[in-house]
């Protein structure tokens, strides 16, 4: 693949690429780490692709094959967040004012999706963020129509009990 169609496709869908990716990793560094090897692959990959979408959703499979593979990665495995020696150090999350602007809103709604398991979080997010039909998100990810939709009933309604739960507050 030569460097203007590299770039030309990395303008169109890094974006969507990554968010897919952070949904998946939980955190920014591993998640570019994920992408960007997934670009590598892009550039040394012999796929005739049929179209820019068909290119789209390779990157998105790659992507989340390259997250799953830092999950079962023994750095993983053998290392503890800092938000984890946060919560066993019982501090307690700061209090937002009631009058937070909706952007704030979304982006704690968006957070709370992150923190669902990935199978549920990437399923939520190519649905409702990427705007992908059920069908089209079995295709990206291997799996049957009715797996995508269990896991979008089962991830919203984890997420609902998560809200209401007093995680996250309006």
């Amino acid at each position: 693949m030569d460097k203007d169609n590299l770039e030309a496709i990395a303008g169109r869908y890094l974006d969507s690429v990554y968010r897919v990716a952070v949904n998946y990793c939980k955190n920014t560094e591993n998640a570019a780490d994920a992408v960007q090897n997934a670009f590598l692959k892009l550039m040394t990959t012999d796929t005739a692709f049929a179209d820019d979408e068909h290119v789209h959703r390779w990157l998105l499979r790659v992507t989340i094959n390259e997250c799953k593979g830092f999950w079962r990665s023994f750095w993983h495995r053998n290392v503890v967040s800092l938000d984890a020696l946060c919560e066993e150090s019982g501090r307690q999350p700061i209090q937002r004012e009631p009058d937070r602007d909706r952007r704030e809103q979304m982006r704690e709604l968006w957070e709370a999706v992150t923190k669902l398991p990935a199978k549920y979080s990437v399923v939520l997010h190519l649905h409702y963020k990427e705007g992908y039909s059920v069908d089209e998100i079995a295709e990206i990810l291997g799996l049957s129509s009715q797996n995508v939709s269990v896991r979008l009933y089962r991830g919203r309604k984890k997420l609902k009990e998560s809200l209401t739960k007093g995680e996250w507050r309006l």
